[in-house]
């Protein structure tokens, strides 16, 4: 009788478990599918989404823009987005919240050719300076340039567009700023061009992440979302242990990004995704805000509970589907 019991019980727990279905959530990305987004490419295809019972859909928006908007109208349940460009929203009153984080420094950076004789950001002075825009790009420069004490009228600032290799390999200019750590610069060294970077999060601009998840505000306890994050969590690990098979991955799904540039890309943005996308440096934040409220990028500074929240750990659907969530940790400045 016992073990009839028993096996009645595996068969039940067997069909609950056959009967669930995934439940969907949508994340819309800042851009096209590449090698930023490998934590979340990894996820599906190694069904780390699926063991937390999600079916994600990955959404390419036509504009980086598009997510916070998207999310706000609750057109897509996770946006990933900038930090910058994240509390100047949260500044003019949209309902995002940060939950979580996926690459936590800064990719941009500031660029010069070996063979220029530039090497220290001192040696920057009276130089010509590429940039494609004068928004925060433009804020990074002159933080870096008065930490060395270099005035802006000390350089000359060329509005290059978007050609930024173009003006640094041809001496239109003598260094370019905007330029991505984990794009461009392996692929002009890759190139035979030996470079000197110089990283804004060293020379006077607090460190922020790059890279986040929102969503709206009023969906903070939506259950799906510490599920994303672990699965997320589980990814990185996956790739940190093994990057030559998940590329060769991502390239069988998609055959279009299978090239020199995304390769180096792919290798090079690994060290930057955040181990644990679920944590928060409240700190950071804190310094970054009063950086932004200091230039004049935002009117307030907001407590930190306004700007993020830090989810319950799950490391198993099954948590999800036979214990009650723990609260949200809000972190209040």
């Amino acid at each position: 009788m016992k073990k009839h019991w028993l096996l009645c019980l595996v068969f039940v727990v067997s069909i609950t478990h056959a009967t669930t279905k995934p439940e969907k959530l949508s994340v819309a990305l800042d851009w096209f599918i590449n090698p930023d987004h490998a934590p979340l490419i990894v996820a599906q295809q190694q069904g780390f989404f699926k063991e937390q019972g999600l079916e994600v859909e990955l959404l390419s928006p036509s504009d980086p823009t598009d997510p916070p908007k998207w999310v706000t109208a609750k057109k897509a349940d996770i946006g990933i987005t900038y930090e910058p460009e994240f509390m100047e929203q949260v500044d003019h009153g949209l309902p995002l919240i940060r939950i979580g984080t996926l690459i936590d420094k800064p990719l941009d950076c500031i660029v010069a050719l070996k063979e220029s004789g530039i090497k220290t950001v001192e040696d920057l002075k009276n130089k010509k300076i590429g940039m494609s825009s004068s928004g925060l790009t433009g804020l990074m420069l002159r933080s870096t340039l008065a930490k060395a004490h270099i005035k802006a009228n000390e350089v000359e600032l060329v509005n290059v567009r978007y050609n930024l290799m173009q003006a640094l390999l041809s001496k239109k200019v003598d260094a370019v700023t905007g330029m991505m750590r984990n794009f461009e610069v392996p692929q002009l060294e890759s190139l035979g061009h030996p470079l000197v970077t110089f990283f804004p999060e060293d020379h006077g601009v607090p460190n922020y992440s790059v890279l986040i998840f929102i969503a709206h505000t009023a969906q903070i306890k939506d259950n799906r979302f510490p599920r994303f994050l672990a699965a997320i969590k589980k990814a990185v690990e996956y790739l940190d242990n093994h990057p030559q098979q998940t590329w060769e991955d991502f390239i069988k799904i998609h055959p279009e990004s299978n090239n020199a540039v995304n390769k180096e890309a792919w290798f090079s943005t690994l060290p930057y995704f955040a181990e644990d996308p679920g944590a928060l440096n409240s700190n950071d934040w804190r310094k970054f805000a009063e950086f932004m409220f200091n230039n004049k990028m935002i009117k307030s500074i907001q407590p930190i509970s306004r700007y993020a929240v830090v989810l319950p750990e799950i490391h198993d659907f099954q948590l999800t589907m036979n214990e009650p969530p723990k609260r949200h940790s809000l972190l209040n400045a």
